[in-house]
């Protein structure tokens, strides 16, 4: 089992930056794959990068490649995701996501998830 707990998230300005982290708690986070999902008011919630259990191999929503980098420490049960750049629609809730399906880039891959943390990006 593992629990995720997310943080990080904030207003920020168009153009600003914001570091996102995931803690989990559990001694098999590494065996894990780790995805970022986000959902903005009426929307579905989407995917926007996803990590290997051992971080060789990332993932990328196309509208944020270049911007956005996800990583992750195993030796500290985190995963986080530097989001540069930022624009007015990527405000949403941030989910961070555990799984084994690989570094997919759809939800049902993932088995557990955090409770989220907004990010606001101003115009």
């Amino acid at each position: 089992q593992v629990q995720l707990g997310e943080s990080g998230g904030g207003l920020v300005q168009a153009g600003g930056s914001l570091r996102l982290s995931c803690a989990a708690s559990g001694r098999t986070f590494s065996n894990y794959d780790m995805g970022w999902f986000r959902q903005a008011p009426g929307r579905e919630r989407e995917f926007v990068a996803a990590i290997s259990w051992l971080g060789g191999v990332r993932n990328y929503l196309d509208s944020v490649k270049g911007r956005f980098t996800i990583s992750r420490d195993n030796a500290k049960n985190t995963v986080s995701l530097q989001m540069n750049t930022l624009k007015p629609e990527d405000t949403a809730v941030y989910f961070c996501a555990a799984g084994r399906g690989g570094v997919s880039r759809n939800e049902a891959a993932y088995d557990h998830w955090g409770q989220g943390t907004q990010v606001t990006v101003s115009s």
